[in-house]
This record gives structure tokens, C-alpha cells and sequence, in this order.
């Protein structure tokens, strides 16, 4: 349909860009474009990107067919997801929230053989420490969080506790029921990945900064420990856990409404996890002038981790490939790949503002830290 309309065909992929309807130069919508034309074009956005993903997985030499067809269902998900996003708005058990601090500054994506992790973005930072807990033997060392399970772990107790006005949070009546929170299958690997990213994530400690303030911060206040199962017993599922006080509050003040529909949908890649949140929180929040991001900024914040000969090369066609996954699901973004960088525009937020949830007053502690 896009074709007969008259739409050009995507360009290679390395190339091509993300066709979404832009704005004026003082920033307003065209007056003459009619709300069927607009509503044509985005569907026109989304079927590039698509189009393009499925051409980049079906050139690729080194897949087998059965990574080809996975890919092609994973694609045809997607894509179903994206259509559902554009129909209707999310709401209820839709919504999802995370912390704003945690939006451009993500965690490792892979597993790191250090103590500590640093990550910069712009003028800001966050440093993230291992720490120690309590297996019933002793204290233990944890890892650094990372991975998507960690990530969407932690949106989902930060949901959990904006849901319930409550630092004292249920995360489910089992691991199973937690795993389903997360949008997983119930694989025993998952439940051996939930484990230690639920750890780590207790365990942590977490430091930004910005412009010459620091705040130290610490996500879980207590959790018992999720012990493996023993001979005489059965595996002990923690089932509630108690947040800090400090990140309670800020949590409540400065919580960025998500589509827990798209988080589902994304919830294979750190990378998309990590660009979603990100443009979730960082679109509408632009004015009207747009915002030019070259590849080496755009590296520094989400690609530390490329290095090496081709890392840039290779870092740049992976964000290209995350990106468009994640505009079909988040269609209503404005983000467009050029040469030497991307532009971002301003853009409706995944969550309408009247979907969200009331803030609470907040305290004096989460006044003086915000």
C-alpha cells in the first residue's frame, strides 16, 4: 500500500532513514497536511522500517535458516506489537515507570570482570559498585547488574512501587509470576539469570553526578536472599522487598511513564531496552529546534562497551538496527539517521500525560536531592 501511494523504497541500511512526519522550520505541524495524510505517513515510517530490518536479516550470509525464520517471527511480533501500540494507548496494567536518573544513564549491558562501572552522558555520569550480601553462609560477592533482565527487573520494581505508593513492594508470589512481570518464558536459565540480577541489583550501589553535584544512591533497603534449593526444601523466593527511602521519594517525583507492551517487546536487547527509555524520556522534553547528535557522542553514552579496531563501525550499525526496532514501537518518535550522527525532534511521549498516575507531596529529603 506504502508503495502504491507512491512512498520511496528504503534505502540499504547504513543509509536509510526513519521516514516520520516532521515539522516546520518555527517548529509548528504544516496546516495544510490533513489528519489522514499525517496518519499515512507514520504508517508509511513504520513499514520502512520494517522493510528494512527484514531486508538487513535476509542479506545476512552467516545466518542459518532456522535463525532466519526465528528472526522473521520476532520480526512479525514486533511489528503486531507496533500496529497494537499505534491503535490504542496504554493503559492500566500498560503503564510501566522508571527512574529519570536511570533513563540516559544505563547500566553494563554485558557482564563486566571489575568491581566498579562508569558511564557518562553529556555532563553527567553514573558509577556503579558491586557489593557484598547475605546467602545464609556469609557474606558474598556480587556482581555488577546488567543485561535486559536486570533492566527490566528493576522498571518493574520501581512500576510495582509507583503503583502502590508503598516502599514495601510484592514482586510476585514466585519467581515464575515475576518472570511473567518481565515478559519472559519460564526457561530454567531465566530462573538461574533472575537470580543473580536480582542480587547484584540488592546488592549495588549506585553514584551520579551533574555539574558538580553528587548523589549517592542506594535502590534496595532490604530483601532477604533468594537461597537455591536444598534436599529437605524447596527454593526460597524472596516475594517483597523494601526500597530506600531517598529513591522512594525521588522515584515518585521524577518516574518516566513507559509502554510495558513495548518494553515486552524489546525485552531480548540491553541496546533497544536502553534506546527506548531513553527516547521515552528525552523527546518531549526537546522544543522546537532539533537536536543533532553526532556518532561519537551517541557512542560515548551507549556504546562504551564497541571497542577495538571496528568499534565504531560496528557500534554504529548495531544502534541503527536497535533504533528501528525501536521506532515500530514507539512511533510517534521523530528520530532521524544522517550522515555522521542522528537528529531528534520533538515528540509526543509513549504515555499521554493523562494516562499517568498522581504524584504524591514529595519530602523534604527528595526536594533537597532533586
Amino acid at each position: 500500500a506504502a508503495y502504491q501511494d507512491g512512498a520511496a523504497r528504503p534505502r540499504a541500511l547504513a543509509g536509510a532513514k526513519c521516514f516520520h512526519p516532521t515539522s516546520d522550520a518555527d517548529g509548528g505541524t504544516s496546516q495544510a497536511a490533513s489528519a489522514h495524510t499525517t496518519a499515512r505517513t507514520a504508517y508509511q515510517g513504520r513499514a520502512a522500517c520494517v522493510r528494512a530490518l527484514a531486508r538487513a536479516k535476509r542479506n545476512n550470509p552467516t545466518s542459518s535458516r532456522g535463525q532466519k525464520m526465528k528472526s522473521q517471527k520476532l520480526l512479525d511480533k514486533l511489528l503486531a506489537v507496533g500496529e497494537l501500540i499505534h491503535a490504542t494507548e496504554p493503559t492500566g496494567d500498560d503503564l510501566a515507570f522508571h527512574h529519570s536518573l536511570l533513563c540516559s544513564l544505563c547500566l553494563p549491558r554485558r557482564a563486566i570482570p571489575v568491581r566498579e562501572f562508569l558511564r557518562q552522558a553529556g555532563e553527567g555520569w553514573l558509577h556503579v559498585q558491586a557489593g557484598v550480601l547475605d546467602l545464609d553462609d556469609g557474606p558474598i560477592l556480587q556482581p555488577i547488574p546488567f543485561g535486559p533482565v536486570a533492566r527490566l527487573a528493576l522498571i518493574w520494581i520501581c512500576t510495582i512501587a509507583r503503583r502502590t505508593n508503598s516502599r514495601e513492594i510484592l514482586i510476585g508470589h514466585s519467581a515464575a509470576e515475576f518472570l511473567t512481570m518481565l515478559g519472559f518464558d519460564k526457561q530454567g536459565r531465566r530462573y538461574c539469570t533472575l537470580r543473580q540480577q536480582l542480587h547484584a541489583l540488592a546488592a549495588c550501589r549506585l553514584q551520579a553526578g551533574f555539574r558538580g553535584r553528587t548523589v549517592n544512591e542506594t535502590v534496595i533497603k532490604r530483601i532477604d536472599a533468594w537461597l537455591p534449593a536444598a534436599r529437605s526444601q524447596r527454593a526460597t523466593w524472596p516475594r517483597s522487598l523494601v526500597l530506600d527511602a531517598e529513591f522512594f521519594d525521588e522515584l515518585v517525583q521524577h518516574s518516566v511513564p513507559l509502554d510495558a507492551r513495548a518494553l515486552h517487546a524489546l525485552r531480548g536487547s540491553a541496546l533497544t531496552l536502553d534506546i527506548y527509555i531513553w527516547l521515552a524520556h528525552r523527546l518531549h522534553r526537546l522544543n522546537h529546534r532539533p537536536l543533532w547528535l553526532p556518532w561519537r557522542t551517541v557512542k560515548l553514552q551507549f556504546g562504551s562497551d564497541y571497542e577495538g579496531k571496528h568499534g565504531h563501525g560496528d557500534f554504529c550499525v548495531s544502534f541503527k538496527l536497535a533504533l528501528r526496532k525501536v521506532l515500530i514501537v514507539y512511533p510517534a518518535a521523530r528520530v532521524n539517521v544522517q550522515r555522521g550522527g542522528i537528529e531528534l525532534r520533538q515528540s509526543p511521549p509513549p504515555v499521554p500525560t493523562r494516562s499517568c498516575l498522581p504524584v504524591k507531596a514529595p519530602s523534604p529529603v527528595a526536594q533537597e536531592t532533586a
